[in-house]
């Protein structure tokens, strides 16, 4: 009896760190929630579909003391799409970033050299979602003409030649375009 006791203990530590360990691997993006629970909803991520996702992020360059308010939902959907168990091969995740939104890719003394001192507050977000799996592209046209170089941008963001390229280059490979 003391025997069977001792499993069922062993087994239920067991278990409860492996649900901890689960649970802290769905996280993707730390320092954001998944999507809330929805009981009874028809649709939800399917771990054997595969998402393809282009953000298309486009913003004013008039305000960017705070950081960028699209990355925090796509940080989220990539939560959600790990609470479900979307495995990292079905999760194709883009952001294209042109017009403004370009600037939220500039590496620290960049952004300060060209907004009076401020710090990028993009920085650790883009770092994080690209570790999660989010490819970052640019518009090489407006990095071109706001006279930038790549060793402007940060290490995540790829120069693509153009915007326009990227988002019907992503969209015949079936991509689902968001934003823009």
């Amino acid at each position: 009896m003391k025997k069977l006791l001792t499993l069922v203990v062993v087994a239920s530590i067991v278990g409860t760190l492996a649900g901890a360990a689960v649970a802290q691997e769905k996280m993707l993006v730390e320092g954001f929630p998944a999507g809330r629970d929805v009981p009874g909803a028809h649709l939800a991520p399917d771990p054997n579909v595969e998402y393809k996702v282009v953000f298309d992020l486009v913003v004013d360059d008039d305000n960017l003391d705070d950081p960028y308010p699209m990355l925090a939902p796509i940080a989220i959907y990539m939560n959600t799409l790990g609470k479900f168990g979307v495995p990292p091969e079905n999760r194709k995740i883009a952001v294209v970033l042109h017009r403004g939104s370009g600037l939220i890719g500039l590496k620290n003394e960049e952004f300060k050299a060209r907004h009076d001192g401020k710090d990028n507050p993009n920085i650790e977000l883009i770092q994080k979602l690209h570790r999660a799996g989010v490819s970052f592209h640019i518009c090489g046209q407006g990095v071109a003409a706001r006279g930038l170089e790549e060793d402007d941008l940060l290490d995540e963001i790829q120069i693509d030649y153009w915007a326009l390229t990227t988002l019907i280059e992503l969209g015949r490979q079936g991509y689902v375009t968001i934003g823009g």
